[in-house]
C-alpha cells in the first residue's frame, strides 16, 4: 500500500493530466475507501516547478488557507488551478507536463498574531518555519514558509509580501493583520 504522501502526489499529477487530456483517471470513491484520511478537511497549496535539467523555476502555485473541503478535493482543485489558472503563467501544456515537479504543502490552521510594532513581529515570526498571511484594507496575500529560501531577510520578505497584496512595500508601518501557519511539505523527487 502506498503512503498517503505518495497518494497525494499521484492524485495531483493525475488531476492535471485529466484536465490536459480530458480522460477520467481518478476514482475518488476507491481512493476514499483505501485512504479514509482523504475525506478529512485540509487546506493545501500545490506548487509546480518546471525543470530544464539544470534549473527549476516556479510554474504555478495556488492553494487554500483554510480547510473548507476534503483533502482529496482540495488537492485536485488546487493542482488544476496551479497548472491552468495561476494568473502569472499561461496554462500548462501537454509538452510541459513531464518537465514539472509537484510539491504539496499541508497547512496548519492559521494563528493570528497580536503585535504592537515591527520589532515585536520580528520576535514572533520564525523565518523558514512560518508561512505568513498579511491582510490590510481588503487586500490579502500569503507566502508559504518555503519562500524564506528566496527571501531570507525579514524586511525584504515583508516588502515582497506587501507588494504581492497590492500594497506599498512599507505596508507593515500601517499595522496590517498578520497570521502565521506551518506546513508539511510533500515533494516529488
Amino acid at each position: 500500500m502506498k503512503t498517503i504522501e505518495q497518494v497525494l502526489l499521484k492524485l495531483a499529477r493525475l488531476a492535471i493530466y485529466e484536465k490536459l487530456t480530458g480522460q477520467k483517471l481518478i476514482d475518488k470513491q476507491k481512493l476514499l475507501k483505501e485512504y479514509p484520511e482523504l475525506a478529512q478537511k485540509q487546506a493545501v497549496f500545490v506548487t509546480l516547478e518546471k525543470s530544464d535539467g539544470k534549473h527549476e523555476s516556479l510554474r504555478g502555485c495556488i492553494g487554500s488557507l483554510l480547510p473548507m473541503q476534503p483533502l482529496i478535493d482540495d488537492v485536485i482543485y488546487n493542482a488544476q488551478a496551479a497548472a491552468f489558472n495561476d494568473p502569472r503563467f499561461p496554462p500548462l501544456t501537454l509538452e510541459e507536463f513531464d518537465q514539472i515537479k509537484i510539491e504539496i504543502s499541508l497547512l496548519s490552521l492559521p494563528e493570528e498574531i497580536h503585535y504592537n510594532n515591527i520589532d515585536e513581529l520580528k520576535q514572533v515570526i520564525k523565518p523558514f518555519k512560518h508561512g505568513v498571511i498579511l491582510s490590510l484594507s481588503g487586500r490579502r496575500a500569503t507566502f508559504l514558509p518555503q519562500v524564506w529560501k528566496q527571501l531570507p531577510d525579514f524586511d525584504v520578505f515583508f516588502q515582497h509580501l506587501c507588494l504581492k497584496a497590492g500594497l506599498p512595500e512599507n505596508c507593515l508601518t500601517y499595522h496590517p493583520d498578520i497570521a502565521i501557519y506551518e506546513v508539511k511539505e510533500i515533494r516529488e523527487q
